[in-house]
């Protein structure tokens, strides 16, 4: 029987990191049951993994866009469940890839419950790559400058993206390759931890993010105007540039805090903004071995710390704010009301924003594993991010077509190019 049994993936097994597949299998009973699994090993070597049960139709067929799932890590038609259902077998671990070079592998299989538990059936690999085709990859070692530009095909000019993936240390090029495979040039850069730079930094200069804006200006096929994406603590110093540096026409703020956190900001050799600190009595030890940190910040509207506000209402750019309501990192979507509010009474209008409920505090380009928690650098211990998968899932898809369309509309050159593109 399982020489009949085929398992598809359409249009094609070799596709971008954030499309969607059509799996499908045929040949089985009508009626017959079976499970579908998905595995996959992150750069770290962990294995992540998801199954589900399926019944076939009166033609022996089972289509995921279709039917439901009957049990397993996910309930009901969930096209793309496989995927953002994956988890590590042990608790806190967040599926790494961060190297945009090799694709993000897949394993999917069916395997027969009924007769012979666990028999393999079908199965295929689906390659998800984060380069498209013609997208140039160059490292960057320029001056303080320590990251990675991405350029896309064609002449340009192309909207530029400055991408401040993490604050974690290291460098992240999922989100960036994938952005210029969309049609951006997008230098993600690191500001500590990577290459020869210092481990461990204790203040923030914003010189450092003023010249690689000026760095990526200057590079072939760039148009006028440059925008910033970033997320978590990354999020506060895009705030700071906009407010502070004249050349960020658009912001991507995505769960942060509408005040400089943990590290004193500096700008041409001033300190510009005090931190806004951690009140350690306020972390919850949940029974998992996760902290929750969703309360643990201290009020940045308190009148003892208002100074760690990012002066906002100073930006001449245009701001997008992402925040998820179930982010246990912080309290992304108060910090986001706490902008508008200040926006508005400055009589600004230059903001969107965009609320998720159910989902968590990563949010990143779509059909990814979920991460509910994982190990924390800065807090040395485990943190939970927060999300229900199924909402979360829904929410990165929703948030990286918003993305695109906010900085095509507001980056691009001119109206002719920005239709064109959209």
């Amino acid at each position: 029987m399982s020489a009949q049994v085929r398992l598809r993936l359409l249009p094609r097994a070799r596709c971008m990191f954030d499309e969607p597949v059509q799996v499908k299998v045929d040949g089985l009973r009508s009626g017959h049951v079976v499970t579908m699994r998905a595995r996959s090993t992150d750069e770290k070597g962990v294995v992540f993994s998801s199954s589900a049960s399926y019944k076939a139709d009166e033609s022996g067929e089972i289509d995921l866009e279709r039917d439901p799932s009957l049990s397993g890590s996910y309930f009901g038609v969930e096209p793309m469940g496989l995927l953002w259902s994956m988890r590590a077998d042990t608790l806190h671990k967040r599926f790494m890839k961060t190297n945009s070079i090799n694709p993000h592998v897949v394993k999917f299989s069916v395997q027969d419950e009924e007769e012979g538990k666990g028999r393999m059936l079908a199965e295929a690999t689906n390659e998800r790559l984060l380069l498209g085709e013609g997208v140039n990859r160059r490292p960057v070692k320029e001056g303080n400058i320590r990251g990675v530009l991405f350029t896309p095909p064609g002449e340009g000019p192309f909207p530029a993206v400055l991408d401040l993936y993490t604050f974690g240390g290291g460098l992240s090029e999922k989100r960036a390759s994938l952005l210029a495979s969309h049609g951006f040039v997008v230098l993600t850069v690191a500001l500590y931890g990577h290459d020869d730079m210092v481990k461990n930094i204790k203040e923030v200069h914003l010189d450092y993010f003023e010249e690689a804006i000026e760095f990526l200006k200057k590079q072939d096929k760039v148009g006028s105007k440059v925008g910033v994406i970033s997320i978590s603590k990354s999020a506060d110093i895009s705030l700071s540039m906009a407010s502070y540096l004249p050349d960020v026409d658009v912001t991507v703020w995505i769960n942060g805090c509408s005040a400089n956190t943990l590290l004193p900001l500096y700008y041409k050799k001033s300190l510009i903004l005090p931190p806004l600190m951690i009140d350690i009595s306020k972390v919850i030890l949940t029974e998992s071995g996760a902290i929750n940190c969703k309360y643990a910040i201290h009020n940045p509207l308190a009148e003892e710390n208002k100074a760690t506000l990012v002066p906002i209402e100073q930006a001449k750019g245009r701001f997008l704010f992402m925040a998820s309501e179930d982010d246990l990192n912080w309290d992304s979507k108060a910090y986001m009301e706490q902008m508008v509010e200040r926006l508005q009474r400055h009589g600004k209008d230059n903001f969107e924003t965009v609320c998720y409920p159910g989902a968590g505090h990563y949010l990143e380009p779509p059909y990814g594993p979920h991460c509910p928690s994982s190990f924390h650098g800065v807090a040395g211990k485990p943190v939970l991010w927060g999300g229900e998968p199924r909402s979360h899932a829904e929410a990165e898809v929703h948030m990286w077509k918003k993305i695109q369309e906010f900085l095509r509309t507001h980056l691009s050159c001119d109206d002719t190019q920005s239709k064109a593109k959209l």
